[in-house]
């Protein structure tokens, strides 16, 4: 019988050792063949794997041929369409790399939204540039609005096979808001290349003073601890609380408009920051496995999740015992962990749009023992709850003031005060905020999508490695 320790991202913070096999060794009939496909072996794997930690195991469906193409295999075994996100990748270190940040890009996000109703072009509006990035040297801003890729204009037929060429050097045609007419501008074609880019989550942190309001600002795009098995985002993450705590905020507002998820750690570090009274004792969530992983103590042990006792936290300094977190429907996963493990503690609200609605973790597995086997699959193994065991939010959060970002005619940069999202959150707080004028535009997807990251909730108190 084959026994699974199964290794994720070791160093980061991976307290745990399970033994989820009950073998040592492989019998002499499980000895591969060398005259069988080599999917074969890849896709016993998978099985393998799947048979063990799969949290819908009852529910698992019959494969298909051991021979078939992996991904095919991986998808068919699911429990669809219950199961909407466990997911197979073809390179598992590229699939780790992403989930810390670490791309090859040029280094800009984008949503996309229809023209007109009378036309079938598509825009592409530049949300926002990675620091250090091409797109950031080339002088692309937030705001611009791309039109063509590599020459050819973005329409319903086309634009998604034109952005998946922008995981290569392409050139962009865009747009830009002049406000001393306006109107929107075309700009000098653009050319872009692609790097392996470590993005920082902690895009933007400020204070703000308004009618006597003292409220700071996060702008955090993902949750990762930080890159190669060190803890300099989290680390950072508690400078900017400190910060805050110093200055003597007495409100705080969360941006995670663009926040699809990451790993549970730096969730709940970011959460032990904000709940009020809070310490190693409180309740962050509850975690529930599978009925093969919970007959064992190691996996019984990690049901419950507790908060840090941290020296930054400011629960106690915030009005009314609220936090105001900006929403979106590319906000999900870790970021709905955060809101539904904080509701307990205080007051969550809620400003944007209505989030995806992922309350299910998974952990990113390899193949140790197969070198030709270079896939990595993230299977869902959790279900998560909050401290009062509610997980009832499959379909989403509703924002308590719902709004979306490309209603506004041009998109002000992230932390302008008049910003659409930001200056709701800020009226909220003081009773002062911008009039916009809004504009109508159908949103039909985004750059977030396309991430390996999105939509992940990543368990990180397991260390697991194949054996034999």
């Amino acid at each position: 019988m084959k026994t699974y320790l199964r290794k994720n991202l070791a160093g980061l913070s991976l307290a745990v050792l399970l033994v989820f096999g009950l073998g040592a060794c492989q019998d002499k009939e499980d000895q591969p063949d060398p005259n069988a496909s080599p999917n074969v072996a890849i896709n016993e794997w998978i099985k393998d794997v799947m048979d063990e930690v799969y949290y819908w195991l009852e529910d698992m469906r019959t494969p298909l041929a051991k021979n078939s193409d992996p991904e095919d295999y991986f998808e068919s075994l699911l429990n669809r369409p219950t199961d909407r996100f466990s997911d197979i990748f073809p390179d598992y270190q590229e699939l780790m790399n992403s989930l810390q940040g670490v791309n090859r890009e040029a280094g800009y996000e984008i949503l996309l939204a229809r023209e007109s109703n009378q036309n079938e072009n598509v825009l592409a509006f530049v949300v926002y540039t990675k620091k250090g990035s091409p797109a950031q040297s080339a002088g692309l801003l937030r705001g611009d609005i791309i039109t063509q890729i590599n020459g050819q204009t973005m329409t319903l037929s086309n634009y998604q096979s034109l952005l998946r060429q922008r995981s290569e050097n392409h050139t962009v045609n865009f747009f830009r808001f002049d406000p001393s007419t306006s109107t929107y501008r075309p700009q000098p074609q653009i050319s872009l290349q692609t790097l392996s880019l470590a993005e920082n989550p902690n895009f933007l942190d400020t204070i703000y003073t308004v009618n006597n309001q003292k409220i700071g600002y996060v702008v955090y795009h993902f949750f990762a601890p930080g890159v190669d098995g060190d803890n300099r985002y989290d680390n950072q993450m508690d400078e900017i609380f400190g910060r805050f705590k110093a200055e003597g905020i007495n409100h705080l507002i969360l941006d995670f408009r663009y926040n699809g998820g990451g790993f549970v750690g730096s969730a709940v570090n970011l959460a032990s920051l904000i709940a009020p009274n809070v310490t190693s004792q409180d309740i962050f969530s509850r975690t529930k496995y599978n009925s093969f992983l919970s007959q064992f103590q190691q996996i019984r042990d990690l049901e419950i999740r507790r908060f840090n006792t941290k020296v930054q936290n400011l629960g106690n300094t915030l009005e009314g015992n609220r936090v105001h977190i900006i929403t979106s429907g590319r906000t999900a996963s870790a970021s709905e962990l955060i809101i539904n493990g904080l509701k307990p503690y205080m007051n969550v609200f809620l400003i944007g749009g209505r989030t995806v609605g992922k309350n299910v973790g998974s952990i990113a597995f390899e193949d140790e023992g197969n070198p030709n086997n270079k896939y990595g699959i993230l299977p869902i193994v959790t279900m998560i709850f909050n401290k009062d065991g509610n997980s009832d939010y499959t379909n989403g959060f509703t924002p308590n003031i719902e709004a979306n970002e490309l209603s506004q005619q041009v998109l002000l940069p992230l932390g302008d005060r008049n910003e659409y999202l930001l200056s709701l959150a800020i009226q909220q707080i003081t009773g002062v905020g911008a009039r916009v004028n809004l504009v109508e535009r159908t949103e039909i997807g985004s750059s977030f999508e396309n991430k390996s990251r999105f939509g992940q909730i990543i368990e990180d108190k397991i260390q697991i490695k194949n054996s034999h």
